[in-house]
């Protein structure tokens, strides 16, 4: 535009030749339509069955009979509770009582509920010396082994307590990982104060 408001006949040519190299046209991207460049939702992330498959997580616990936690694991929300048994009976450290005589290596008896009620999980409490208190699927109500469940629920809320644990918000599987260790780190001080 002019001064006086008025188009210009030409605009200054500030521009040089085109270059001969550089490409004139479309060039072929390296990722097709259907790829993305990360996976979204990121690691131990899946489908929760009872969330209308929204992408989530899941905390496996096992705890004292006063709600202190011995181990956690973390998986995608549609993996099974049985699958991740073995590894979670074998996370906690032996528990060393005081006292004279020699230590017990492994507790006595281990509770849990009907996602575990399946032979291979008794058979891996068998082969380590625990007595297995497994709710029956169809046969036995929440009323029996409700009475010890309900510690293991407790500690979980306490862990939804801390916000980081509530909601997953980050992508990384070790990040979150490292939070829910934090969230039971404070949960055993609380317990010793």
């Amino acid at each position: 535009m002019a001064q006086g408001r008025r188009l210009v006949s030409s605009a200054p040519s500030t521009a040089g030749p085109a270059r001969k190299d550089w490409h004139d046209g479309l060039v072929e991207s390296k990722l097709g339509l259907d790829e993305r460049t990360r996976k979204k939702g990121g690691e131990a992330v899946g489908p929760n069955p009872t969330d209308r498959g929204k992408p989530g997580s899941k905390h496996h616990l096992v705890t004292d009979r006063n709600g202190v936690p011995l181990a956690v694991v973390l998986t995608a929300a549609n993996v099974h509770d049985s699958q991740v048994f073995k590894e979670l009976v074998d996370a906690f450290e032996p528990i060393k009582h005081p006292g004279r005589g020699r230590p017990h290596s492994r507790p006595e008896k281990l509770h849990a509920d009907k996602g575990y009620d399946f032979p291979r999980c008794r058979a891996v409490l068998r082969r380590r010396g625990i007595k297995s208190r497994i709710s029956r699927r169809g046969k036995d109500t929440s009323e029996r082994l409700g009475r010890h469940r309900w510690v293991v629920e407790r500690t979980l809320a306490w862990l939804v307590r801390y916000r980081r644990l509530a909601v997953r918000y980050k992508r990384r599987a070790d990040i979150h990982q490292a939070f829910l260790h934090l969230g039971c780190s404070l949960i055993c001080l609380n317990h010793l104060s």
